[in-house]
């Protein structure tokens, strides 16, 4: 298994989504980029991504620019292309056809020596859902220091 070191992750992708399967793709990047993001300076919580003439973009990902770069940094929320191959962008192509599917960037990693993304596919949530595991957080919470709170006693 190769080492896996997390850059970043999308906080609200859980939240707002119901996420029912994951996907890996790896992102075009330039080499300034490249050093920011192995820097910790990649951002991708208003992330989406979108297919476009059979190819997949990822929109908002946030890549500040390299300190020591200088006219190599590229415009920091530009649009970068996702790597995947024609049977997956074919399969994610009919699943976005269908009513409420999205396609959301869960994570951003380092694979041995490359960038990769994991999106997650699922259906936005309602509001009435996310109060749903609102309150079931709320009660596992509770649960647990209820527990820990006995332990002490005895």
């Amino acid at each position: 298994m190769e080492n896996i070191k997390i850059l970043a992750k999308n906080p609200t992708a859980n939240h707002n989504y119901s996420i029912e399967s994951t996907l890996e793709a790896g992102i075009v990047l330039t080499g300034t980029e490249i050093k920011s993001i192995r820097n910790g300076k990649a951002n991708i919580k208003d992330t989406y991504v979108n297919i476009k003439d059979g190819e997949v973009f990822v929109y908002g990902m946030h890549i500040s620019p390299y300190e020591f770069g200088n006219i190599y940094n590229k415009d920091p929320l530009r649009t970068r292309k996702l790597l995947l191959n024609k049977r997956e962008i074919n399969r994610l192509y009919g699943m976005i056809k269908q009513k409420g599917i999205s396609i959301v960037p869960i994570q951003m990693y380092m694979k041995g020596n490359k960038v990769k993304l994991e999106l997650g596919i699922g259906k936005g949530k309602k509001l009435f859902d996310k109060r749903e595991d609102i309150a079931k957080k709320d009660a596992e919470m509770r649960m647990k220091k209820a527990l820990k709170n006995k332990k002490e006693m005895f």
